[in-house]
């Protein structure tokens, strides 16, 4: 299972989860709200939907940019964060590698 996070939009938020093979299991939208306060309770929320634990996790997803400043540096640093803390690839890196933002196209 993929967690999948997109922040790069500085008014909405988006987490998603997906199988392997690329199937939608769901997404949460939160508008209008800092990423730095949803983003951590929306990937609680979407796990549990779907009766899932972190250690379900296979890898994660996340929108590298281009995008707002800031909530690229959000999404980046819970993804890496969560990558690094499940031993997990990140946007198909070997586990441990970080992934870094695209401030411009």
């Amino acid at each position: 299972m993929i967690l999948c996070i997109d922040t790069s939009d500085s008014q909405k938020t988006v987490v998603g989860l997906k199988t392997k093979d690329g199937k939608s299991l769901g997404r949460l939208i939160e508008e209008r709200k800092y990423g730095s306060q949803v983003i951590l309770p929306q990937i609680t929320k979407i796990l549990k939907k779907n009766k899932k634990k972190l250690s379900d996790l296979t890898a994660i997803e996340v929108n590298v940019g281009p995008g707002s400043y800031t909530g690229l540096r959000v999404g980046l640093a819970v993804a890496n964060a969560l990558a690094w803390a499940l031993k997990l690839p990140i946007n198909g890196k070997k586990k441990g590698e970080l992934v870094y933002p695209i401030y411009e196209k």
